[in-house]
């Protein structure tokens, strides 16, 4: 089942929603699917403004567009999905953020392009269905670069022992940045599990992929099975 953001849910000019196993592309995106701005994900900070339907956008982790009639997206199996709105519509944002991208300050680079044209205040942000902190472990020495690059607490950046809270890090980064309203959307990619569904996970997820390839080598990969997360503003 979908995920929606309330807020962004109330802004009418707009469509949106967070994908998972059961509809990649969430049904209320896919009939505005040829519109799609193309890009490829590199886990980098590179920031493109989108003109066009359709258009080749290259390596970039973040789509700007004040332009009806254009679908951005970003395709994510535990990393961040990021979506932003102008609260009238009038312009968009996405942006994939695994932990490489909130170290670098994909975000704080998005919140930066958005202040060029607005105020960030005006605007709107929805935390998506992501690797959540109860079981998103790393190494010790990955929480320890985080916590001396980022003016953030360290409860706040590792709640848990070896283990990064990607969506809080996003949350304080976007409330530090100047967008106040901020909505979690969704939950972890990693155990979540399909309602209705027993035995089944709601997500698509690297992580467990991995762990479960690690035990079974026949098992699947996530190839062409990552979750869309995206948004347009309506033609």
């Amino acid at each position: 089942m979908t995920d929606f953001s309330p807020q962004l849910s109330r802004i009418a000019t707009i469509r949106h929603g967070f994908g998972d196993k059961s509809a990649l592309l969430p049904d209320n995106l896919k009939p505005y699917q040829a519109s799609q701005a193309n890009k490829k994900q590199v886990h980098g900070t590179t920031i493109v403004d989108v003109t066009a339907p359709g258009q080749e956008c290259g390596a970039a982790d973040g789509l700007y567009t004040t332009q009806a009639g254009i679908l951005l997206t970003v395709l994510t199996a535990d990393c961040l999905p990021v979506i932003f709105s102008q609260r009238q519509g009038k312009a968009i944002a996405v942006v994939h953020a695994g932990w490489r991208g909130l170290l670098d300050g994909i975000i704080l680079k998005m919140v930066e392009r958005i202040a060029r044209d607005d105020d960030p205040a005006n605007w709107v942000a929805a935390v998506g269905p992501a690797a959540r902190s109860c079981c998103y472990e790393v190494n010790e020495e990955l929480v320890e670069q985080f916590i001396k690059q980022l003016p953030l607490a360290k409860n706040i950046i590792s709640p848990r022992f070896r283990h990064l809270n990607l969506a809080a890090i996003a949350e304080h980064q976007l409330q530090g940045a100047g967008i106040p309203q901020i909505d979690r959307v969704g939950n972890c990619t990693i155990c979540t599990t399909a309602p209705h569904d027993e035995g089944h996970f709601k997500y698509t997820s690297f992580r467990r992929t991995s762990q479960q390839q690690a035990i079974d080598p026949t098992h699947p990969g996530i190839k062409g099975r990552n979750q869309y997360s995206g948004l347009i503003i309506l033609p």
